[in-house]
């Protein structure tokens, strides 16, 4: 896997929308903007330790559109999304792994090393090539190169 950098759209909205979401408490996690089919989403997620629900989206989503829309940095017309991160969020900039040290992930491999091809355990470590994590059950750590991994993210366990 590599590590996300941001384009110049990508850039330019985090940029813009940083500071909005410092102001009502929230971090920002990630901003996307991709062509899905015949349209273009701009996604902005956000965060908050105590989790986001639908009303930090609705909060967040007017002051968002009204700087986006302010700067207009985007030539074409795109769909505006504020969201969560999600609980199983995607670790794909090197400031979301140190801060998911001491976390549950899931790794997944591209092809399988040494027999495995995931992993599910506490994130120990992380620096530019590769992650430490201890698996469940597991005695000893296991590192993985980043390149020989397809994603990591953080994992919560589902009990019913």
């Amino acid at each position: 896997m590599k590590m996300k950098k941001f384009g110049g759209t990508e850039r330019l909205v985090y940029d813009l929308v940083k500071p909005i979401a410092e102001e009502n408490g929230y971090s920002i996690w990630d901003v996307s903007f991709e062509k899905e089919g015949a349209y273009w989403y701009l996604r902005v997620f956000i965060d908050h330790p105590d989790g986001i629900g639908i009303e930090d989206c609705e909060k967040m989503t007017r002051p968002v559109n009204a700087a986006v829309d302010a700067a207009d940095p985007i030539s074409q017309a795109y769909v505006l999304e504020v969201g969560s991160a999600g609980l199983e969020r995607e670790l794909n900039q090197p400031q979301h792994f140190t801060d998911s040290i001491g976390m549950d992930v899931r790794a997944r491999a591209i092809r399988p090393i040494n027999g495995e091809k995931e992993w599910i355990g506490v994130l120990q470590a992380f620096d530019e090539t590769g992650i430490t994590l201890l698996p469940d059950g597991a005695e000893e750590p296991v590192t993985l190169a980043l390149e020989d991994l397809s994603y990591v993210r953080r994992y919560v366990a589902v009990e019913f």
